[in-house]
């Protein structure tokens, strides 16, 4: 009786936790202008797609992995189809709220992103990640680990640099309920994608030993941020508005050198 008695609180103060934590701050503006068309029509099935969230927790996780980027989704459908249109371009993705759902491209419309492609993936390799994902729809965080969630209160958790990273699992006993790039590394490792480089590259190119160590602590524990598909060797990245052509020439310049769309 007390058991559940404290299960169902803590589900309580977790969703509520959860809910404060995925609020988006509303005053929040991207640094460019987003031409969400050439997106659409840009992203391609197992293209990852990397997001500065708006919400609280994304400042804390953008903190402690030192980046830009808090959020990644992996592409499982897109407009490559006859007849396809935006409405079309599907996600997948892990957030603390809804577990792993999958989401319209649309709702990044508005956000700074980043589309990093797999190298030399073959269309069905590609599917294989995309339906890894898929099959992963409807796993939920749990929500009664509140310890899990209450590291994410501090915007910035006064942790020394070599503890940020592995603070992002702290108290997790399945990294990949709480941490989206997590699932998504698991999905390329299915397929034998490698996103981070061997140990022994990095102590050839003169890695420190920290540096090293991190490595190995990652690859070893899947413990990936949304960053290292940025910074991996293995992964292109793409720009939509210059994927279908672009002529600087179409510019309208303003006087006295200031830019106006064109």
């Amino acid at each position: 009786m007390i058991g559940r008695i404290y299960n169902t609180s803590s589900r309580f103060i977790g969703r509520l936790f959860s809910r404060f934590l995925e609020r988006e701050a509303a005053d929040f503006e991207p640094w460019v202008a987003q031409d969400f068309d050439a997106l659409c029509q840009t992203i391609r099935v197992g293209d990852v797609l990397l997001v500065e969230g708006r919400a609280r927790v994304s400042s804390v996780i953008k903190y402690l992995t030192q980046s830009t980027w808090s959020h990644a989704a992996l592409c499982v459908a897109d407009m490559s189809g006859p007849g396809s249109s935006a409405d079309d371009c599907q996600l997948v993705e892990v957030t603390l709220e809804e577990g792993c759902h999958s989401a319209a491209l649309s709702k990044y419309a508005r956000h700074n992103t980043r589309l990093c492609r797999p190298s030399g993936l073959s269309e069905a390799e590609r599917q294989a990640v995309a339906e890894f994902m898929r099959a992963r729809i409807g796993l939920q965080y749990d929500l009664r680990n509140v310890f899990d969630l209450a590291r994410y209160l501090l915007p910035r958790p006064p942790v020394p640099i070599r503890f940020r990273r592995r603070m992002l699992a702290l108290g997790s006993g399945d990294p990949t309920r709480a941490i989206c790039s997590s699932l998504i590394a698991k999905a390329f490792q299915s397929v034998r994608y490698p996103i981070l480089p061997e140990i022994r590259l990095s102590r050839a190119m003169g890695a420190s030993r920290h540096a090293r160590r991190e490595v190995w602590h990652i690859r070893h524990h899947s413990l990936y941020a949304p960053r290292d598909f940025d910074l991996s060797p293995y992964f292109d990245i793409v720009k939509p508005a210059l994927e279908g052509g672009f002529d600087h020439r179409r510019i309208n310049w303003a006087p006295g050198g200031k830019e106006s769309a064109a």
